[in-house]
């Protein structure tokens, strides 16, 4: 290998090592914050609504009151919550990602000590209020968790499990399990608590939906003259294939190609610039995708 080549690849490695630097504390910068809105959002909302979140939060609360209530045991939220989140962190290492866990753990941990650390303060005690705002707050700190790759714990590890393997949004799935989680809360404590954790809950899922686009797709349709560029930049933006079709302008009675595609909600935007990019007068619709099977590319998790 010639001198010149060295230096260049060394140059290169370099430089790859402080852009994942720089992510790396991108994303500890993020889980940090999402850390502090979630144990914020315990110490206001959550507790003052007497509420269960569902997931690993859900059952710490659940544990608490219970050992509070029936054994007149003060246990802490960080103990409690570390050993519940024991199993999904074991599911993440194994089946998910190891950065992806890591952070996980760093986010479970943070919180958890913030919670138990940051005072209690209510800012409304109306129930009603504190479920539909908690719950967008919690879905929020979520969602900032995973644009960065990692979790808040819990059920949320099996979510994206399920997600990954499924190549579904599964985000629906685990708040029919956390369901089940607030009838044992309601059984317990009153069902007028667990009714209103139900619509934190739903609030939560609501805005994942709307910020976590991963696991959801478009069908994109693109009439163009220039099919093979704008292929080309589909794939590059996002790598996934395309099928190109013959088709006829029905106004001019010109041939056209029509270039059908699937992407992830999340790749959208980049992909609608790339094409445009490519072929600044093709025509473009995007819809929806409800339902897909068969092999679709999915950008592995760290």
């Amino acid at each position: 290998m010639r001198e010149e080549d060295i230096f260049e690849c060394r140059a290169q490695g370099e430089e790859n090592m402080k852009f994942e630097a720089k992510n790396d504390l991108k994303r500890i910068a993020v889980v940090c914050v999402a850390a502090l809105v979630m144990a914020l959002n315990i110490k206001t909302f959550v507790r003052a609504g007497g509420l269960y979140p569902g997931g690993a939060t859900g059952l710490t609360l659940l544990f608490q009151r219970s050992a509070e209530l029936f054994f007149h045991i003060a246990l802490p939220y960080t103990v409690v919550n570390v050993l519940l989140n024991a199993i999904p962190i074991y599911i993440g290492f194994r089946f998910i990602g190891k950065k992806f866990t890591m952070y996980s753990c760093l986010m479970i941990v943070l919180t958890s000590v913030l919670t138990d650390m940051l005072p209690s303060y209510a800012i409304t005690y109306d129930t009603l209020l504190i479920s539909i705002f908690g719950g967008m707050i919690n879905g929020l700190a979520i969602s900032l968790c995973l644009a960065v790759n990692a979790t808040s714990g819990g059920t949320d590890f099996i979510a994206i499990y399920l997600s990954d393997r499924k190549g579904i949004d599964s985000w629906n799935m685990v708040l029919g399990l956390n369901v089940v989680i607030l009838a044992a809360a309601g059984i317990l404590f009153g069902w007028d608590k667990a009714l209103y954790s139900i619509i934190f809950q739903y609030a939560s899922t609501q805005v994942l939906h709307e910020l976590y686009k991963k696991y959801q797709q478009n069908t994109l349709i693109v009439v163009t003259n220039k099919s093979e560029d704008v292929y080309e930049a589909i794939s590059a933006t996002c790598h996934h294939g395309a099928t190109v079709m013959d088709g006829e302008g029905s106004y001019e009675h010109q041939e056209r190609k029509v270039v059908y595609s699937v992407v992830s909600r999340a790749e959208i935007k980049k992909v609608l610039t790339a094409v445009k990019k490519a072929d600044p007068k093709a025509f473009v619709n995007v819809m929806k995708t409800e339902q897909l099977a068969g092999r679709f590319y999915q950008k592995p998790t760290d």
